[in-house]
């Protein structure tokens, strides 16, 4: 270990009392951390270009006065017990520290402004830990994570790593994963794309940010549905894009009230819009693809929980549908596997591939290579389809559930989003309070349920959904606790 110590050779100071003077203020300040270990004098007299005596010196004089402390053949530690005098010195170090980092006005009136303006959405829970049961949105089971599988593939291809873990892998991402996500999504979503076309991403949000900087400048106009995910339109807004909302219905988007106007792209969640679920309907993607054409938009589509489908067969995906190159499409597998491992994917309209690729590799060189490998031999493997067969049973059976604990509590509840996806709408009666008290009156019984903007959506419109709609997340609850959960909300609404 390295400490930093400048020494000046032009000083009156000896080099032996710039040491310790420069080693005590350390001390004394905190950077050097009571109980931790310092460097030995061998390393610090080479580190310093002095004669090892003048640190050994230092040292004995730090000893002596109480600062370090030595164990025979262990080392030198800082001292965790200081004397008194220590103390005292170390306060009026820190009032000198603080003092000197006040800044007059006019130096704080110099400082560059920052430039860049954005909004954090609410995809982190503060309150999990507090509650009982949490009906949050877009979490898998914990338990579903195929923890034993990712362990061997984890084992198996560090040990077969050879330079590929010290290497800069393509920005766009190993050729033979993106092979295996475009053999992946020709059965599963309808499109035929080559392994060129996508672009290994940290999830939707990177996506979001590789697409924004492609396409997006200072008020470039971009159509969103209304209500939508936070993330998204906070994204393009920190763009200098201006947001045009279109409403949506039980259909999804209404393609009706799209402008007409030039316009860069149209975001959109047709297999289960975000937050309201419902699923755009065949008609209108055709219509939606039309628009495209005529305007010169891309249509940004975000597949985001597409491999859950619990109502019929899942439709093709606009990209599926889509014969002119018009749509990018983003898919992830924060929903199916796991958000934490921040991998997800696009597959880009052959005349954006390499602004795209060269936006992923401005912004950090290319996703890790081992968790790359892993996903790969995941879904090469089949064992990324046999996950999404285990896990569709298990939260269509939990979703059933709640449907039922909902109507035998509740009557006759207006749900939406329930053809798919991991979460469901409860359109509050009348005779109940507004969806923010109500998320509240739940929150103090031990239960977390979600209105719009405690969800990671964001509501520009006027139709009312922030004041009356609750979102209920059921992949990762039990459906013991649904029960109990619904029965706590029950209790405590009445």
């Amino acid at each position: 270990m390295q400490i930093s110590i400048e020494l000046d050779s032009d000083s009156q100071q000896s080099l032996q009392n710039q040491v310790f003077e420069s080693i005590r203020e350390q001390i004394l300040t905190g950077n050097l951390k009571s109980g931790m270990m310092m460097p030995s004098t061998r390393l610090l007299n080479e580190q310093l270009g002095v004669s090892r005596n003048t640190i050994i010196h230092a040292y004995d004089r730090l000893i002596a006065e109480g600062y370090l402390f030595s164990k025979k053949t262990v080392g030198t530690f800082v001292n965790p017990n200081l004397p008194d005098v220590s103390l005292r010195l170390m306060r009026e170090v820190s009032s000198n520290t603080i003092q000197q980092t006040k800044y007059s006005e006019e130096q704080i009136y110099k400082r560059q402004p920052v430039a860049f303006q954005g909004r954090v959405q609410a995809l982190f829970n503060p309150h999990r830990d507090q509650l009982d049961v949490d009906f949050w949105v877009g979490r898998p089971d914990p338990k579903s994570f195929p923890i034993n599988i990712w362990r061997q593939l984890t084992i198996k291809n560090l040990a077969h790593s050879g330079s590929s873990m010290t290497e800069y892998h393509d920005p766009a991402g190993i050729y033979d994963l993106r092979n295996a996500i475009a053999e992946h999504l020709r059965p599963a979503r309808g499109i035929n794309c080559n392994p060129e076309q996508i672009i290994i991403v940290s999830g939707i949000q990177e996506a979001l940010n590789v697409v924004s900087r492609v396409l997006i400048k200072q008020d470039t106009s971009a159509v969103m549905e209304c209500p939508c995910y936070q993330g998204a339109a906070y994204v393009l807004e920190s763009y200098g894009a201006k947001l045009h909302p279109v409403p949506v219905d039980n259909e999804g988007l209404d393609v009706s009230q799209l402008p007409d106007k030039e316009t860069a792209l149209a975001y959109v969640t047709p297999s289960h819009q975000y937050p309201l679920g419902a699923t755009l309907s065949l008609e209108r993607r055709l219509r939606l693809l039309d628009w495209a054409r005529d305007t010169g938009a891309y249509i940004l589509e975000d597949d985001y929980d597409s491999d859950f489908r619990h109502q019929g067969s899942p439709l093709t995906a606009v990209a599926g549908q889509d014969k002119y190159g018009y749509v990018i499409y983003m898919g992830t597998f924060s929903k199916s596997i796991g958000a934490a491992l921040r991998m997800g994917y696009m597959v880009m309209p052959e005349e954006l591939v390499e602004p795209a690729r060269t936006a992923k590799a401005l912004m950090d060189n290319g996703h890790a290579w081992l968790d790359q490998a892993v996903m790969m031999e995941f879904i090469t493997s089949g064992a990324y389809l046999k996950h999404l067969r285990c896990i569709r049973r298990t939260y269509l059976s939990r979703r059933d559930c709640l449907i039922e604990e909902l109507q035998n509590n509740f009557g006759d509840v207006q749900l939406s989003g329930l053809e798919g996806g991991m979460h469901l709408v409860w359109h509050l009666p009348e005779s109940l309070p507004e969806a923010k008290e109500v998320q509240q009156i739940a929150q103090d019984a031990g239960v977390g349920i979600y209105s719009l903007p405690a969800a990671a959506a964001h509501d520009f419109g006027k139709k009312g959904y922030r004041e009356r709609a609750l979102l209920f997340g059921y992949s990762s609850t039990t459906e013991e606790k649904i029960r109990y959960g619904i029965a706590r909300i029950a209790a405590a609404l009445k």
